[in-house]
């Protein structure tokens, strides 16, 4: 994804959440252009500003929709149904940064051990999914950076994010993906949007 194709997705989600919060309507985004069109795996995170701190963030792992749709329904469901946070507010809108992760395909790892597993990770590259039984968590690949994770802590955070204890990762009976994703974020409010990854 280009940086202008990201700036012009950023404007009209935080357009679409202004007009969310406003008057409780899901402003349509138009544009004819494959990048739009193409289904993609996305995930919306808002975060407050300047010390971006989480103020939500919700995605979809699997290409299902196009990323225009897919992008404006994260968009809303992280400002207003991230079950951790209060629903943002229309005066916070302005003091809220917003960041787009686009991600590829998530793909199972097939490790023949435990340790094995470990070298399939490249940590600030790969996000990760860790499924047991009906429970799933998802790491985005900024998460370990961000947090200074070593590998096993990134898995051990994945399982949390499950609802699994730590260690579960080390099990065999749970499923392990990985995937990447282009990252782009506004440096303020309404601002210059930046690749970060």
């Amino acid at each position: 994804m280009l940086i202008k194709q990201a700036d012009f997705l950023i404007n009209e989600l935080r357009r679409a959440i202004g007009t969310y919060l406003k008057e409780s309507k899901i402003a349509k985004i138009s544009c004819k252009e494959n990048w739009f069109l193409e289904k993609r795996g996305a995930f919306v995170t808002i975060k407050t500003y300047p010390d971006h701190e989480l103020r939500g963030c919700i995605g979809y792992t699997e290409p299902v929709y196009p990323l225009g749709e897919i992008a404006l329904r994260a968009a809303i469901s992280a400002a207003v149904d991230d079950p951790r946070f209060e629903p943002l507010r229309k005066e916070e809108l302005e003091n809220v940064v917003i960041e787009i992760s686009v991600l590829t395909k998530p793909a199972q790892i097939n490790a023949p051990s435990r340790e094995k597993l470990l070298e399939e990770i490249n940590l600030g590259r790969d996000g990760l999914i860790v499924e047991q039984g009906s429970k799933t968590g998802l790491l985005l690949p900024q998460v370990a950076t961000e947090h200074h994770m070593k590998k096993e802590e990134f898995l051990a955070h994945t399982c949390i994010k499950a609802g699994l204890p730590p260690g579960s990762w080390m099990g065999k009976d749970v499923k392990i993906q990985k995937f990447q994703a282009e990252v782009f974020s506004e440096t303020a409010p309404g601002g210059k949007v930046v690749k970060e990854a």
